[in-house]
């Protein structure tokens, strides 16, 4: 009886245990290439990394608004962005790479429809794995409501 008791008790407290996967929901709202690239295309690699060397599996979920939308649109040159010859020399790269940060990763990303609609953008204009959310706001309150910590990238 003191055996089924004690099973019971571990199974209980192994249940009620805090969910201790580290998670993370950037608000981007950055628009420099630069800063895209250091901020969200290496470092989400270099942090899941390092958690994975720690044994641990980092959820990442990227809320993108703002001057942000540009790295996301599925051909630039039919949108507003088709003048930015920096982002059009870049683009396939990015897409590459931000394919692999969803497909190798598991990297969540949400559009805020709201600011895409004000700058022209229609869903199908979006990169096909993008989520589309009604607003960047309730994307983030949900995901920190879920215990994500919260990082904020954006243009200085």
């Amino acid at each position: 009886m003191k055996k089924i008791v004690l099973a019971l008790m571990l199974l209980v407290g192994l249940s009620s245990a805090e969910d201790i996967t580290p998670k993370l929901v950037i608000d981007l709202t950055a628009g420099n290439i630069e800063t895209f690239e250091k901020r969200i295309l290496k470092a989400i690699v270099v942090n899941k990394n390092y958690y994975e060397s720690q044994l641990q599996e980092l959820e990442v979920a990227v809320v993108v608004h703002g001057s942000a939308y540009r790295f996301f649109v599925n051909d630039p040159s039919k949108t507003k962005y088709k003048v930015d010859k920096e982002l059009l020399s870049k683009y396939k790269e990015f897409h590459t790479r931000i394919k692999s940060l969803e497909s190798t990763y598991n990297v969540e990303f949400f559009a805020c429809k709201t600011g895409m609609t004000k700058n022209g953008l229609e869903d199908k204009d979006m990169l096909s794995f993008v989520k589309i959310v009604p607003t960047s706001t309730i994307a983030l309150i949900d995901k920190q409501n879920r215990g994500y910590a919260f990082l904020l990238v954006e243009d200085k």
